[in-house]
C-alpha cells in the first residue's frame, strides 16, 4: 500500500501543481488512497520531495538526480547558488531566496564522507566538514558543479 501510494504521489506531482500537503492529501483521496496529514508528511520526507519555485509558485517536485559533477541536474538549483565560501571546517553557500533547502538536499545527496552535516535556512546553507582541508575540497567541488 505504501509503495503504491508513493508511486501515485510521484505521478501526481509530475502532472499537477501540488503546493501544500492538503493539496496532496486531496489528490490522493481522489485517486482512492486514504491519507492523513501525518501520512503525507512522512511520504514527502521519505520521497525527499523538494519545494521549488516554478512559474512564481512553490510546488512539490521529486529530486531529479544526485548532485555530482559528472551529471546534468536541475538547472534551477544550480542557478540558485550565488556564492560559496569556507572558513576552517565550515562551508557557507548563499542561494536565491527560498531555495537553500532544495540545494541542501542536493548537497546531502553527494554522500561525501567529509560532510558531517548540512543546515539550511531560507537563502543560506552551512556545511560542517571534518577539517579545513575538507572544506576546501567541498568548496571546490561545489564551485565546479555550480561553475562559479
Amino acid at each position: 500500500m505504501k509503495s503504491s501510494r508513493q508511486e501515485k504521489i510521484l505521478e501526481i506531482i509530475s502532472k499537477s501543481n501540488i503546493v501544500t500537503q492538503e493539496d496532496l492529501i486531496d489528490a490522493l483521496r481522489k485517486e482512492g488512497f486514504a491519507a492523513t496529514q501525518a501520512t503525507a508528511s512522512r511520504d514527502i520526507r521519505q520521497l525527499k520531495l523538494l519545494k521549488v519555485m516554478v512559474d512564481g509558485v512553490y510546488k512539490y517536485v521529486a529530486p531529479k538526480r544526485e548532485l555530482d559533477e559528472n551529471s546534468e541536474y536541475n538547472s534551477a538549483l544550480i542557478l540558485s547558488i550565488k556564492e560559496i565560501r569556507y572558513a576552517l571546517n565550515n562551508v557557507v553557500v548563499k542561494t536565491a531566496p527560498g531555495l537553500a533547502q532544495a540545494v541542501a538536499a542536493g548537497i546531502d545527496s553527494l554522500h561525501d564522507e567529509d560532510i558531517l552535516g548540512c543546515v539550511a535556512g531560507d537563502d543560506t546553507i552551512i556545511i560542517v566538514t571534518s577539517s579545513e582541508e575538507a572544506s576546501i575540497k567541498i568548496s571546490s567541488k561545489l564551485s565546479k558543479i555550480a561553475e562559479k
